[in-house]
């Protein structure tokens, strides 16, 4: 059996999140070795500590509007691309807001 952070044991398929990163995933697999529990993500295809991870409830899922607006499983790096350059193309101004106090 595997845990994860909060000591609830985790099955394949459930969701989880990497609490350092925050990266969200689904368990496709489940391994122990020397006494240490790891999980595989689907989104990354990559093994992290179980106890490192918390397990999710679906009401907790929240999907990003960038990837809700594609119809297939394929990742579109160039509309990633566009979204990052309109990001950097903003321009901060100092006396938009004063702080208070």
């Amino acid at each position: 059996m595997v845990f994860d952070a909060r000591d609830i044991e985790l099955t394949l398929d459930s969701y989880v999140r990497y609490v350092d990163t925050g990266t969200i995933g689904k368990i496709v697999d489940l391994k122990t070795e020397n006494g240490i529990g790891w999980v595989k993500l689907d989104k990354t295809n990559l093994w992290y500590r179980a106890n490192l991870v918390e397990l999710l409830d679906e009401k907790d899922i929240k999907k990003s509007t960038f990837f809700e607006e594609r119809d297939d499983d394929d990742f579109d790096v160039e509309a990633m691309k566009e979204k990052a350059s309109s990001l950097e193309d903003m321009q901060m101004d100092s006396s938009v807001a004063e702080g208070g106090g």
